[in-house]
């Protein structure tokens, strides 16, 4: 499978997606507009270890629910993710049997040369 979930309106998506060119037989799913489902992200999490590995500590939801003074298992940040797409790092790029989780410049280069072999 070749796929990314990014959010359209994210100017970093913009920016990684524009960076690592991904060819046509990639399919781009806009989580803003097009929910996960629980399917999908039992398949990126088969692939990413644990549903922690998938979430974002950084949205602002996090923050204003003071999440990070509770104790969440990894059910609670599945069930956050589904319940909001701001929950869900950003991009997840899907290269065949490989996952690339969020946006520092590591992830993004290690993308980038699993999709231009």
């Amino acid at each position: 499978m070749k796929k990314i979930y990014h959010l359209s309106t994210c100017d970093t998506c913009k920016r990684i997606l524009k960076e690592i060119n991904p060819t046509s037989d990639f399919i781009l799913q806009d989580i803003k507009t097009e929910s996960i489902s629980s399917e999908q992200l039992e398949d990126m999490k088969t692939l990413a270890g644990t549903h922690e590995n998938l979430f974002s500590k950084r949205a602002r939801l996090y923050k204003e629910r003071d999440l990070k003074n509770q104790n969440l298992s990894d059910q609670d940040y599945k069930n956050l993710i589904l319940e909001h797409y701001t929950f869900l790092k950003r991009p997840v790029i899907i290269c065949n049997d490989q996952i690339f989780i969020g946006n520092s410049k590591k992830v993004v280069e290690a993308a980038k040369a699993a999709i231009n072999g």
